[in-house]
Protein backbone atom coordinates (compact mmCIF):
# COMPACT_ATOMS: atom_id res chain seq x y z
CA UNK A 1 0.00 0.00 0.00
CA UNK A 2 1.35 3.32 -0.82
CA UNK A 3 0.16 6.88 0.33
CA UNK A 4 0.61 10.60 -1.03
CA UNK A 5 0.84 13.21 1.56
CA UNK A 6 -1.42 16.33 1.86
CA UNK A 7 -0.45 18.49 4.02
CA UNK A 8 2.53 20.08 6.03
CA UNK A 9 3.50 19.58 10.06
CA UNK A 10 5.28 22.27 11.68
CA UNK A 11 8.51 21.06 10.59
CA UNK A 12 8.70 20.61 6.97
CA UNK A 13 7.69 17.05 6.78
CA UNK A 14 4.03 16.34 5.32
CA UNK A 15 1.46 14.49 7.17
CA UNK A 16 -2.01 13.01 6.14
CA UNK A 17 -2.22 10.82 3.34
CA UNK A 18 -4.17 9.73 -0.52
CA UNK A 19 -3.73 5.91 -0.01
CA UNK A 20 -3.24 3.60 -3.13
CA UNK A 21 -4.15 0.28 -2.86
CA UNK A 22 -1.23 -2.52 -3.62
CA UNK A 23 -3.30 -3.78 -6.10
CA UNK A 24 -3.86 -0.22 -8.64
CA UNK A 25 -3.55 -0.40 -11.77
CA UNK A 26 0.51 0.53 -12.96
CA UNK A 27 -1.08 3.63 -14.91
CA UNK A 28 -2.46 4.82 -11.02
CA UNK A 29 0.33 3.55 -9.29
CA UNK A 30 2.82 5.68 -11.67
CA UNK A 31 0.53 8.50 -11.76
CA UNK A 32 0.88 8.68 -7.32
CA UNK A 33 4.47 8.66 -7.78
CA UNK A 34 4.54 11.33 -10.71
CA UNK A 35 5.20 14.77 -9.08
CA UNK A 36 8.71 15.48 -7.44
CA UNK A 37 10.09 14.87 -10.43
CA UNK A 38 8.28 17.88 -11.80
CA UNK A 39 9.75 19.83 -8.94
CA UNK A 40 13.04 18.84 -9.89
CA UNK A 41 12.98 19.40 -13.74
CA UNK A 42 12.36 23.02 -12.57
CA UNK A 43 15.77 23.94 -11.62
CA UNK A 44 16.70 22.57 -15.08
CA UNK A 45 15.06 25.30 -16.93
CA UNK A 46 15.34 28.81 -14.76
CA UNK A 47 16.28 31.94 -15.89
CA UNK A 48 19.69 30.38 -15.38
CA UNK A 49 19.73 28.34 -18.04
CA UNK A 50 17.79 31.08 -20.91
CA UNK A 51 21.30 33.30 -20.89
CA UNK A 52 23.58 30.19 -21.98
CA UNK A 53 21.16 28.74 -24.15
CA UNK A 54 20.38 32.28 -26.07
CA UNK A 55 24.23 32.58 -26.50
CA UNK A 56 24.69 28.88 -27.75
CA UNK A 57 22.23 29.27 -30.55
CA UNK A 58 22.98 32.62 -31.28
CA UNK A 59 26.56 32.71 -31.46
CA UNK A 60 26.62 28.64 -32.88
CA UNK A 61 23.29 28.25 -34.29
CA UNK A 62 21.92 24.47 -33.55
CA UNK A 63 25.87 22.79 -32.91
CA UNK A 64 25.44 22.96 -29.49
CA UNK A 65 22.02 21.34 -29.20
CA UNK A 66 23.84 18.01 -28.12
CA UNK A 67 25.56 19.37 -25.12
CA UNK A 68 21.83 19.83 -24.04
CA UNK A 69 20.80 16.19 -24.28
CA UNK A 70 24.42 15.19 -23.19
CA UNK A 71 23.82 17.46 -19.88
CA UNK A 72 20.16 16.08 -19.66
CA UNK A 73 21.00 12.55 -19.39
CA UNK A 74 24.14 13.09 -17.30
CA UNK A 75 21.04 14.69 -15.00
CA UNK A 76 18.83 11.99 -15.30
CA UNK A 77 21.13 9.86 -13.98
CA UNK A 78 22.33 11.93 -11.07
CA UNK A 79 18.68 12.71 -10.06
CA UNK A 80 17.69 8.56 -10.30
CA UNK A 81 20.20 8.33 -7.65
CA UNK A 82 19.43 11.35 -5.62
CA UNK A 83 15.38 9.39 -5.59
CA UNK A 84 16.86 6.18 -4.64
CA UNK A 85 19.15 7.41 -1.88
CA UNK A 86 15.65 8.89 -0.07
CA UNK A 87 13.60 6.08 -0.58
CA UNK A 88 15.87 3.19 0.42
CA UNK A 89 17.45 4.45 3.19
CA UNK A 90 14.34 7.05 4.09
CA UNK A 91 17.30 9.98 4.37
CA UNK A 92 17.83 12.95 2.08
CA UNK A 93 21.30 14.20 0.60
CA UNK A 94 21.39 16.58 3.40
CA UNK A 95 20.59 13.88 6.06
CA UNK A 96 22.95 11.60 5.45
CA UNK A 97 25.83 13.95 5.07
CA UNK A 98 25.16 14.90 8.57
CA UNK A 99 25.07 11.33 9.85
CA UNK A 100 28.29 10.09 7.64
CA UNK A 101 30.71 13.02 7.57
CA UNK A 102 32.27 15.04 11.08
CA UNK A 103 30.66 18.07 12.23
CA UNK A 104 33.38 20.49 10.61
CA UNK A 105 32.48 18.93 6.97
CA UNK A 106 28.72 19.19 7.63
CA UNK A 107 29.10 22.83 8.49
CA UNK A 108 31.55 23.28 4.97
CA UNK A 109 28.51 21.16 3.27
CA UNK A 110 25.86 23.44 4.79
CA UNK A 111 27.49 26.90 4.12
CA UNK A 112 27.93 25.43 0.49
CA UNK A 113 24.43 24.34 0.18
CA UNK A 114 23.14 27.59 1.44
CA UNK A 115 25.22 29.93 -1.13
CA UNK A 116 24.04 27.38 -3.76
CA UNK A 117 19.99 28.21 -2.78
CA UNK A 118 20.69 32.00 -2.19
CA UNK A 119 22.40 32.06 -6.04
CA UNK A 120 19.49 29.91 -7.61
CA UNK A 121 16.71 32.47 -5.90
CA UNK A 122 18.62 35.49 -6.66
CA UNK A 123 18.79 34.17 -11.09
CA UNK A 124 14.84 33.36 -9.82
CA UNK A 125 14.53 37.05 -8.40
CA UNK A 126 16.01 38.87 -11.76
CA UNK A 127 14.29 36.57 -13.99
CA UNK A 128 11.22 37.54 -12.21
CA UNK A 129 11.71 40.86 -12.39
CA UNK A 130 12.95 41.13 -16.12
CA UNK A 131 9.84 39.38 -17.20
CA UNK A 132 7.88 41.71 -15.33
CA UNK A 133 9.69 44.39 -16.95
CA UNK A 134 9.50 43.25 -20.53
CA UNK A 135 5.66 42.57 -20.35
CA UNK A 136 4.38 45.82 -18.29
CA UNK A 137 7.25 48.28 -17.63
CA UNK A 138 7.86 47.72 -14.37
CA UNK A 139 11.06 48.95 -13.44
CA UNK A 140 13.70 45.99 -13.00
CA UNK A 141 14.17 47.69 -9.29
CA UNK A 142 10.90 47.71 -8.06
CA UNK A 143 9.51 43.99 -10.09
CA UNK A 144 12.87 42.91 -7.65
CA UNK A 145 10.84 44.00 -4.79
CA UNK A 146 7.69 42.35 -5.88
CA UNK A 147 8.81 38.88 -5.69
CA UNK A 148 8.94 39.76 -1.71
CA UNK A 149 5.27 38.36 -2.20
CA UNK A 150 6.38 34.90 -3.61
CA UNK A 151 6.93 33.90 -0.23
CA UNK A 152 3.46 34.89 0.53
CA UNK A 153 2.20 32.41 -2.13
CA UNK A 154 4.56 29.37 -1.22
CA UNK A 155 3.71 29.80 2.08
CA UNK A 156 -0.40 29.23 1.09
CA UNK A 157 0.25 26.74 -1.62
CA UNK A 158 2.60 24.22 0.62
CA UNK A 159 0.24 24.50 3.57
CA UNK A 160 -2.42 23.20 1.20
CA UNK A 161 -0.15 20.30 0.46
CA UNK A 162 2.63 18.90 -1.25
CA UNK A 163 -0.40 17.54 -4.22
CA UNK A 164 -1.26 20.82 -5.00
CA UNK A 165 2.52 22.72 -5.32
CA UNK A 166 3.08 19.95 -7.67
CA UNK A 167 -0.02 20.85 -9.97
CA UNK A 168 0.88 23.96 -9.85
CA UNK A 169 4.71 23.25 -11.03
CA UNK A 170 3.34 20.98 -13.42
CA UNK A 171 0.95 24.07 -15.14
CA UNK A 172 3.99 26.24 -15.33
CA UNK A 173 5.96 23.88 -17.04
CA UNK A 174 3.19 23.26 -19.44
CA UNK A 175 3.03 27.00 -19.87
CA UNK A 176 6.37 27.74 -20.46
CA UNK A 177 6.62 24.30 -23.01
CA UNK A 178 3.22 26.22 -24.98
CA UNK A 179 5.16 29.31 -25.04
CA UNK A 180 8.09 28.33 -26.89
CA UNK A 181 6.53 25.43 -28.80
CA UNK A 182 4.42 27.98 -30.79
CA UNK A 183 7.79 30.67 -30.66
CA UNK A 184 9.44 27.54 -32.56
CA UNK A 185 6.97 27.23 -34.94
CA UNK A 186 6.80 30.89 -35.88
CA UNK A 187 11.17 30.91 -35.78
CA UNK A 188 11.03 28.35 -39.18
CA UNK A 189 13.80 26.31 -37.47
CA UNK A 190 16.01 24.14 -39.86
CA UNK A 191 15.08 20.76 -39.35
CA UNK A 192 18.58 19.89 -41.40
CA UNK A 193 20.55 22.15 -38.73
CA UNK A 194 18.51 20.75 -35.90
CA UNK A 195 19.68 17.01 -36.96
CA UNK A 196 23.29 17.79 -37.07
CA UNK A 197 22.98 19.92 -34.14
CA UNK A 198 22.51 16.70 -32.27
CA UNK A 199 25.57 15.42 -33.46
CA UNK A 200 28.40 15.63 -31.24
CA UNK A 201 30.65 18.23 -32.59
CA UNK A 202 34.52 17.46 -31.78
CA UNK A 203 35.43 21.59 -32.66
CA UNK A 204 33.88 22.03 -29.05
CA UNK A 205 37.09 20.64 -27.69
CA UNK A 206 39.00 23.40 -29.77
CA UNK A 207 37.21 26.32 -29.97
CA UNK A 208 37.61 28.50 -26.64
CA UNK A 209 34.55 30.07 -26.90
CA UNK A 210 32.52 27.52 -27.99
CA UNK A 211 33.95 25.40 -24.97
CA UNK A 212 32.89 27.99 -23.04
CA UNK A 213 29.61 27.72 -23.54
CA UNK A 214 28.89 23.94 -23.71
CA UNK A 215 30.68 24.10 -20.36
CA UNK A 216 27.76 27.30 -19.69
CA UNK A 217 25.08 24.90 -20.57
CA UNK A 218 26.19 21.79 -18.63
CA UNK A 219 26.89 24.18 -15.43
CA UNK A 220 23.52 25.44 -15.66
CA UNK A 221 21.95 22.27 -16.15
CA UNK A 222 23.15 20.24 -13.55
CA UNK A 223 21.74 22.26 -10.26
CA UNK A 224 23.20 21.03 -6.57
CA UNK A 225 20.01 22.04 -4.71
CA UNK A 226 17.62 19.67 -7.18
CA UNK A 227 19.81 16.76 -5.48
CA UNK A 228 18.96 17.67 -1.70
CA UNK A 229 15.52 18.29 -3.24
CA UNK A 230 14.84 15.38 -4.93
CA UNK A 231 16.28 13.23 -2.13
CA UNK A 232 14.02 14.74 0.47
CA UNK A 233 10.80 15.39 -1.68
CA UNK A 234 10.42 11.36 -2.81
CA UNK A 235 9.66 10.84 0.85
CA UNK A 236 6.41 12.49 0.72
CA UNK A 237 5.30 9.35 -0.67
CA UNK A 238 5.22 6.44 1.95
CA UNK A 239 6.01 2.97 1.12
CA UNK A 240 6.18 -0.22 3.37
CA UNK A 241 9.49 -1.07 4.33
CA UNK A 242 9.58 -4.06 1.98
CA UNK A 243 12.29 -5.16 -0.75
CA UNK A 244 9.10 -5.13 -3.32
CA UNK A 245 7.81 -2.24 -2.31
CA UNK A 246 11.02 -0.26 -2.62
CA UNK A 247 11.49 -1.05 -6.26
CA UNK A 248 8.54 -0.57 -7.16
CA UNK A 249 8.73 2.70 -6.13
CA UNK A 250 11.99 3.27 -7.37
CA UNK A 251 10.58 1.98 -10.80
CA UNK A 252 8.14 4.75 -10.74
CA UNK A 253 10.10 7.54 -9.35
CA UNK A 254 12.54 7.10 -12.04
CA UNK A 255 9.90 7.43 -14.82
CA UNK A 256 8.38 10.24 -12.76
CA UNK A 257 11.64 11.84 -13.21
CA UNK A 258 12.46 10.62 -16.63
CA UNK A 259 9.79 11.94 -18.18
CA UNK A 260 10.25 15.35 -16.28
CA UNK A 261 13.57 15.99 -17.32
CA UNK A 262 13.04 15.27 -20.85
CA UNK A 263 10.38 17.85 -20.89
CA UNK A 264 12.81 20.04 -19.83
CA UNK A 265 15.62 18.88 -21.82
CA UNK A 266 13.37 19.94 -24.68
CA UNK A 267 12.23 22.91 -23.85
CA UNK A 268 15.92 23.99 -23.16
CA UNK A 269 16.49 22.86 -26.83
CA UNK A 270 13.64 24.87 -28.09
CA UNK A 271 15.22 28.36 -26.44
CA UNK A 272 18.56 27.46 -28.17
CA UNK A 273 16.73 26.33 -31.63
CA UNK A 274 14.57 29.85 -31.62
CA UNK A 275 17.81 31.40 -30.89
CA UNK A 276 19.55 30.13 -33.84
CA UNK A 277 16.79 30.64 -36.38
CA UNK A 278 15.56 33.93 -35.30
CA UNK A 279 19.46 35.11 -34.93
CA UNK A 280 21.94 33.17 -35.73
CA UNK A 281 20.54 33.31 -39.38
CA UNK A 282 20.33 36.43 -39.23
CA UNK A 283 23.98 37.51 -38.99
CA UNK A 284 23.52 38.35 -35.15
CA UNK A 285 26.13 36.40 -33.27
CA UNK A 286 26.19 37.85 -29.95
CA UNK A 287 22.91 37.74 -28.19
CA UNK A 288 23.05 36.89 -24.86
CA UNK A 289 21.04 39.10 -23.09
CA UNK A 290 17.55 38.17 -21.88
CA UNK A 291 16.09 41.24 -22.93
CA UNK A 292 17.74 41.54 -26.12
CA UNK A 293 16.32 38.46 -27.20
CA UNK A 294 12.74 39.82 -26.03
CA UNK A 295 13.20 43.25 -27.91
CA UNK A 296 14.74 40.91 -31.11
CA UNK A 297 12.41 38.25 -31.15
CA UNK A 298 9.00 41.08 -32.72
CA UNK A 299 11.78 42.45 -35.70
CA UNK A 300 12.99 39.43 -36.80
CA UNK A 301 10.05 36.73 -36.36
CA UNK A 302 7.44 39.44 -37.76
CA UNK A 303 4.65 39.67 -34.68
CA UNK A 304 5.09 40.68 -31.42
CA UNK A 305 3.71 37.86 -30.29
CA UNK A 306 6.98 36.12 -30.54
CA UNK A 307 8.27 38.34 -27.96
CA UNK A 308 4.79 38.14 -25.42
CA UNK A 309 5.52 34.68 -25.56
CA UNK A 310 8.92 34.67 -24.64
CA UNK A 311 8.07 36.94 -21.65
CA UNK A 312 5.27 35.09 -20.09
CA UNK A 313 7.83 32.16 -20.43
CA UNK A 314 10.04 33.69 -18.80
CA UNK A 315 7.94 34.84 -15.92
CA UNK A 316 6.92 31.15 -15.75
CA UNK A 317 10.47 29.85 -15.20
CA UNK A 318 11.34 32.55 -12.31
CA UNK A 319 7.91 31.62 -10.86
CA UNK A 320 8.42 27.98 -10.53
CA UNK A 321 12.16 27.84 -9.86
CA UNK A 322 10.94 29.93 -7.25
CA UNK A 323 8.50 27.21 -5.01
CA UNK A 324 11.51 24.66 -5.51
CA UNK A 325 14.61 26.95 -4.66
CA UNK A 326 13.01 28.09 -1.45
CA UNK A 327 11.67 24.33 -0.65
CA UNK A 328 15.09 23.21 -1.33
CA UNK A 329 16.13 25.82 1.69
CA UNK A 330 14.01 24.16 3.70
CA UNK A 331 15.08 20.41 3.30
CA UNK A 332 19.31 21.86 3.68
CA UNK A 333 18.86 23.50 6.76
CA UNK A 334 16.52 20.41 8.12
CA UNK A 335 18.78 18.05 6.74
CA UNK A 336 22.35 19.70 7.57
CA UNK A 337 21.57 20.78 10.82
CA UNK A 338 18.61 19.08 12.32
CA UNK A 339 17.05 22.97 12.84
CA UNK A 340 13.66 23.15 12.18
CA UNK A 341 12.34 26.69 11.86
CA UNK A 342 8.62 27.48 11.28
CA UNK A 343 8.03 27.36 7.32
CA UNK A 344 7.36 31.20 6.82
CA UNK A 345 10.45 32.45 8.72
CA UNK A 346 12.48 29.86 6.41
CA UNK A 347 10.88 30.88 3.24
CA UNK A 348 11.32 35.04 4.42
CA UNK A 349 15.28 34.63 5.03
CA UNK A 350 15.65 33.07 1.80
CA UNK A 351 13.81 35.41 -0.22
CA UNK A 352 15.56 38.31 1.59
CA UNK A 353 19.16 36.82 1.00
CA UNK A 354 18.60 36.79 -2.47
CA UNK A 355 16.36 39.90 -2.57
CA UNK A 356 19.24 42.58 -0.62
CA UNK A 357 21.94 42.14 -3.37
CA UNK A 358 19.49 42.20 -6.08
CA UNK A 359 17.93 45.49 -4.76
CA UNK A 360 21.35 46.95 -4.00
CA UNK A 361 23.04 46.38 -7.59
CA UNK A 362 20.16 47.27 -9.88
CA UNK A 363 19.97 50.42 -7.57
CA UNK A 364 23.80 51.15 -8.64
CA UNK A 365 24.27 49.57 -11.10
CA UNK A 366 20.53 49.38 -12.98
CA UNK A 367 19.92 46.59 -15.50
CA UNK A 368 23.51 46.07 -16.93
CA UNK A 369 24.23 44.93 -13.26
CA UNK A 370 21.45 42.18 -12.92
CA UNK A 371 22.73 40.64 -16.45
CA UNK A 372 26.06 40.53 -14.26
CA UNK A 373 25.05 39.52 -10.85
CA UNK A 374 22.74 36.70 -12.90
CA UNK A 375 26.08 35.56 -14.37
CA UNK A 376 27.64 35.54 -11.20
CA UNK A 377 25.32 33.36 -9.44
CA UNK A 378 25.86 30.59 -12.38
CA UNK A 379 29.38 30.59 -11.20
CA UNK A 380 28.79 30.27 -7.99
CA UNK A 381 26.46 27.08 -8.40
CA UNK A 382 29.16 25.25 -10.15
CA UNK A 383 31.23 26.26 -7.19
CA UNK A 384 29.00 24.31 -4.75
CA UNK A 385 27.82 21.49 -7.77
CA UNK A 386 30.58 18.72 -6.75
CA UNK A 387 30.08 18.96 -3.08
CA UNK A 388 26.50 17.31 -3.92
CA UNK A 389 27.45 15.28 -6.81
CA UNK A 390 30.34 13.52 -4.96
CA UNK A 391 28.53 12.47 -1.53
CA UNK A 392 25.63 11.50 -3.54
CA UNK A 393 27.50 9.07 -5.73
CA UNK A 394 29.61 7.78 -2.92
CA UNK A 395 26.45 6.81 -0.73
CA UNK A 396 24.45 5.63 -3.67
CA UNK A 397 27.84 3.03 -4.19
CA UNK A 398 27.68 2.04 -0.26
CA UNK A 399 26.72 -1.31 0.61
CA UNK A 400 26.46 -0.53 3.64
CA UNK A 401 24.13 2.13 3.19
CA UNK A 402 22.16 1.25 0.61
CA UNK A 403 21.92 -2.86 0.79
CA UNK A 404 20.87 -4.76 -1.76
CA UNK A 405 20.01 -1.81 -3.71
CA UNK A 406 23.13 -0.53 -4.00
CA UNK A 407 24.47 1.05 -7.33
CA UNK A 408 25.12 -1.94 -9.57
CA UNK A 409 28.93 -1.77 -10.88
CA UNK A 410 28.03 -0.42 -14.17
CA UNK A 411 26.00 1.89 -12.63
CA UNK A 412 28.65 3.09 -10.24
CA UNK A 413 32.03 3.47 -12.81
CA UNK A 414 29.46 5.86 -15.27
CA UNK A 415 28.11 7.62 -11.94
CA UNK A 416 31.81 8.02 -10.95
CA UNK A 417 32.63 9.66 -14.51
CA UNK A 418 29.40 11.62 -14.80
CA UNK A 419 30.69 13.31 -11.06
CA UNK A 420 34.14 13.22 -12.84
CA UNK A 421 32.99 15.25 -16.00
CA UNK A 422 30.81 17.91 -13.90
CA UNK A 423 34.04 18.66 -11.59
CA UNK A 424 36.64 19.23 -14.71
CA UNK A 425 33.54 21.54 -16.47
CA UNK A 426 32.77 23.16 -13.83
CA UNK A 427 36.37 23.91 -12.45
CA UNK A 428 37.29 25.21 -16.33
CA UNK A 429 33.61 27.26 -16.22
CA UNK A 430 34.99 29.07 -13.17
CA UNK A 431 38.88 29.47 -14.77
CA UNK A 432 37.13 30.96 -18.00
CA UNK A 433 34.85 33.28 -16.15
CA UNK A 434 37.46 34.40 -13.08
CA UNK A 435 40.01 34.72 -15.47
Amino acid sequence: MYSLSGGESQGGGYTGSLTVPADASWFRKLLAFTGPGFLVAVGYMDPGNWATDIAGGSQFGYRLLFVIVLSNLMAVVLQTLSGKLGLVTGKDLAEACRERFNPAVVAVLWVLAELAIAATDLAEVIGSAIALNLLFGIPILYGVMITAVDVLLILLLQNRGVRTLESIVIVLMGTIAICFGIDLFMAHPSRFGIMQGLVPDTEVLRNPEMLYIAIGILGATVMPHNLYLHSSIVKSRKIENTVKAKKEAIQYTTIDSTIALTIAMFINGAILVVSAAAFHQAGMFDVADITDAYHLLTPLLGTTAASILFGIALLASGQNSTLTGTLSGQIVMEGFLNIRLPAWLRRLATRLIAIIPAVIVTAIAGEKGTTDLLILSQVILSLQLPFAVIPLVMFTSSKKMMGEFVNKKWLSILSWTIAGIIVILNICLLALTLF
